[in-house]
């Protein structure tokens, strides 16, 4: 295999094909069922669907099978396979991840981007969905299509690209099931969903948290009466909705204070985030848009971090829980706030659990906090949903540090680097425990300012270029 050649092929089918393919992918609102209830009406999941199939069977891989697989009333999925090449045998496989549903919209894109409006800018593809998943089908075919052109041996390779991760992926089981036959047992799954701490060499994922959360209503009142006539008597909902919040974490310094969902840190992952750490140091915590302001000594002030060391700050969004209040609703515009007192508040939660935290457990344990003993004996509920748990990775095969060791000098010249994610990847989880033999490479494009899920999401190209060559490289070594 000749990588400077490989190299240079996978660069050319990214800006010939593959990014004008991926701005159409942009503009296309797939958003995730849980965005997006009318989806099977409105027809851009399965649109995007169509497009990568059209595209994956015009590829020049040799017996490359691609179908739409669609289970009535569940979102479609994507399935490839390609037989082994240059005499290999079909008794190890690779199975590839990725998905094409999206996130919603949000707000806050700078003048001239939009979710739907892809524009290349500075080697970036800004849009929603590219970098968060929609490359990963696109990545895959293109890494075996090049290794075929060169005749270098491979492995059968199998893809099985979802429509729901975004919403958890709670329609991914039925399609295992499904698909278990032809999937067979991989070897090694190779996931592109995740994400990357600099730009400059190949990061693999070693954990992933998990993901818990609902909707916690307060109520006081049948309907809203003037503040004037009432506040003072009547408790307001958002401070006890603020009082209950607070058993759940320290409003100080936000660490999490229900038992029940942390768990210990193994040491490997401790000396891998001291590595991180030396490798990223402050870009760990200044990869962030913060607020500046010109009031500091130096007159370059900004709102602060948790923590600035940056060991401490990879095990706090990998290892640690940490809550968000991620949504709003009683709450009218500024605009419409009049004095009302208003009857009731609700929040939308969104817990991370560590890799090893049983969700359901967790979900159980904020509800029973939650719910408890209300202040004021006001009406509390709280409405858990979409738990999944989190994943930490088996012990890496001797032969696949090698080959991502090299794989990473090969494409990047430099090593690869090993850091868990803060993300979540119900995938994971699913396949772990399905596979429990198997080898895993979960890596991304999702580095620094990436943005994934926010405004100003893009794709960095160069190194999607780069991280396509080198899993090209360690799916020849599947051996």
């Amino acid at each position: 295999m000749d990588m400077s050649e490989l190299s240079a092929v996978v660069a050319r089918r990214y800006d010939d094909e593959l990014i004008p393919l991926l701005m159409d992918y942009v503009r296309i609102p797939a958003k995730s069922p849980m965005f997006d209830p009318s989806w099977e009406s409105h027809g851009h999941l399965a649109a995007v669907v169509e497009a990568a199939a059209q595209w994956a069977r015009a590829q020049p891989i040799a017996g490359l099978k691609v179908d739409i697989v669609c289970i009535p009333g569940r979102t479609p999925c994507l399935y490839f396979e390609a037989p082994a090449t240059q005499g290999l045998g079909n008794d190890r496989s690779i199975l590839f991840y990725g998905h094409l549903d999206k996130q919603p919209e949000m707000t806050g894109w700078r003048d001239g981007l939009g979710p739907w409006t892809p524009k290349v800018e500075d080697g970036r593809l800004y849009g929603r969905g590219s970098a968060d998943d929609g490359y990963a089908v696109y990545a895959a075919l293109t890494a075996l299509g090049a290794l075929d052109a060169q005749g270098a041996p491979r492995p059968r390779c199998v893809g099985l690209i979802e429509t729901c991760e975004e919403s958890g992926s709670y329609d991914l089981p039925a399609y295992l099931d499904l698909l278990a036959g032809r999937i067979g047992t991989p070897t090694l799954v190779v996931g592109l969903d995740s994400g990357c701490g600099n730009y400059e060499q190949l990061w693999v994922t070693t954990s992933l948290r998990g993901l818990t959360g609902g909707v916690l209503t307060v109520e006081v009142l049948s309907e809203g009466v003037h503040s004037g006539m009432a506040s003072g008597l009547v408790p307001s909902s958002f401070r006890i909705a603020r009082q209950l919040l607070n058993r759940l974490d320290d409003p100080a310094t936000g660490r999490v204070l229900l038992p029940e969902l942390h768990a210990d840190i193994p040491p490997y992952r401790v000396a891998q985030a001291q590595t991180a750490g030396r490798i990223l140091g402050d870009q760990v915590w200044k990869q962030f848009p913060w607020v500046g302001c010109s009031h500091g000594p130096d007159g370059h002030a900004h709102a602060q971090p948790t923590t600035t060391d940056p060991v401490e700050g990879i095990l706090n969004r990998t290892w640690r829980p940490a809550l968000s209040v991620t949504g709003a609703a009683g709450l009218p515009s500024i605009d419409q706030a009049g004095n009302v007192l208003r009857p009731k508040t609700s929040l939308k939660l969104s817990m991370r659990l560590p890799p090893t935290v049983d969700a359901e457990r967790a979900a159980h344990a904020m509800k029973q906090a939650l719910e408890s003993a209300p202040p004021y004996q006001a009406k509390v509920s709280f409405k858990t949903e979409g738990s999944a748990c989190g994943w930490n990775a088996p012990p890496t095969a001797p032969w696949l540090e090698d080959a991502l060791d090299a794989a990473s000098h090969a494409a990047f010249g430099r090593e690869t680097a090993w850091i868990g994610e803060g993300g979540t990847i119900p995938f994971m989880g699913m396949l772990g425990e399905k596979f429990p033999q198997a080898q895993f490479l979960i890596t991304g494009v999702l580095g620094p300012q990436s943005n994934a899920h926010g405004p100003n999401e893009f794709l960095h190209i160069p190194y999607a270029k780069k991280l396509t060559a080198a899993v090209a490289y360690v799916v020849a070594q599947v051996r």
